[in-house]
């Protein structure tokens, strides 16, 4: 969601709670117009009473894990346990620029800050001699992780220690995609011998009403752009989701191939869009 004043996030985070939603997510970017993610979320957190909250995802190696952990487990006792926590990687080396993270090396130190927010979670010190690093979260262990990753190596990495994999991205709602990503990601849990079933989810970026198309193929772009100007274009063509019949295909594909979460990202931030959505799924 793109919330940028106060009535913005009110409406949204009011109109979810109280339609027929599961979740609500926030994601992260530093060179975009998206709200600092910890603030979004702990005001999502103090706005809404039902739903279950994401990020989505926090670009973990850009910070420090234990500064991270102790953000989510805030955001987890404001929420009363509602917080699940996507985590990955990122691509876009600004983001990591504009605040002095370091863009080598990052799915070796992913790993090793997830295991040091787990710790944290679990209570440990963060150095010896130290008092632990409050507050404690609600849920037991801490926020269920997501990995936000694609790709076999990433998602084999990611099935020695996530709850689930936010990993089949799609332009146009293609079930080939949901499918093929899904697939990737069971196989991966098998061959780490995981007993437990994966949780899958994934996103599309839709518009809907007046100008819709040109909305949607423009938020590509610009989105897509840091990645070079043919990203940029190719993204614009790919963006299908601007008719209610389109989101509709793109919501059946999803849960035929499977998944337990399926985020939908307007591309405006006019809470009119959100009664136009319910219209469409009706």
């Amino acid at each position: 969601m793109l919330p940028h004043g106060r009535d913005d996030v009110l409406a949204w985070c009011r109109a979810v709670d109280e339609g027929p939603w599961a979740g609500l997510a926030v994601p992260e970017r530093i060179t975009f117009t998206a709200h600092e993610w910890t603030v979004q979320l702990a005001a999502a957190a103090a706005l809404t009473e039902r739903v279950r909250l994401w990020s989505t995802i926090v670009i973990l190696p850009a910070h420090d894990a234990v500064e991270v952990a102790k953000r989510l487990a805030s955001v987890d006792v404001l929420s009363n346990g509602r917080l699940t926590a996507g985590v990955g990687v990122g691509g876009r080396e600004h983001d990591y620029r504009a605040i002095g993270g370091r863009f080598d090396h990052r799915w070796a130190r992913m790993d090793e800050q997830v295991a040091v927010m787990r710790r944290i979670w679990a209570g440990d010190p963060p150095f010896d001699g130290a008092d632990p690093v409050g507050p404690p979260p609600v849920q037991a262990g801490g926020p269920p992780l997501i990995a936000g990753v694609m790709g076999p190596k990433a998602t084999a990495r990611a099935a020695r220690w996530a709850d689930g994999v936010d990993g089949a991205w799609t332009l146009d709602g293609d079930i080939a995609a949901f499918t093929t990503a899904f697939d990737m990601i069971r196989a991966a849990w098998r061959d780490a011998g995981r007993e437990d079933a994966p949780h899958l989810s994934s996103s599309v970026w839709y518009a809907l009403g007046p100008g819709a198309e040109d909305r949607l193929r423009a938020y590509a772009y610009e989105y897509m752009k840091i990645f070079g100007e043919e990203v940029g274009r190719w993204a614009a063509q790919q963006a299908a989701c601007f008719t209610p019949n389109a989101l509709r295909r793109a919501v059946d594909n999803v849960r035929d191939a499977g998944a337990d979460e399926f985020f939908l990202v307007p591309t405006t931030a006019d809470p009119v869009e959100l009664d136009r959505t319910l219209d469409a799924l009706a």
